[in-house]
């Protein structure tokens, strides 16, 4: 298992939360997604290293960013 942190702008709810979560959730291997919405901090966990791109890919297609 790899836990890897991100951040992410433009969260301000838990619909945005919600929104980002799913998305994520939709990678394969990721098993977990933990998000602090007042830092925009995402931690994921999944079974192997993801690619930034899909990871940046899923989260704009949510309607947010990558930091």
């Amino acid at each position: 298992m790899t836990t890897t942190l991100y951040s992410v702008t433009g969260m301000t709810c838990d619909h945005c939360v919600k929104a980002v979560t799913e998305e994520l959730l939709q990678l394969d291997g990721v098993s977990q997604v933990a998000i602090d919405l007042p830092t925009g901090a995402v931690t994921v966990t999944s079974e192997q290293d993801l690619a930034r791109d899909a990871v940046a890919a899923a989260v704009d297609e949510a309607g947010y960013a990558l930091a």
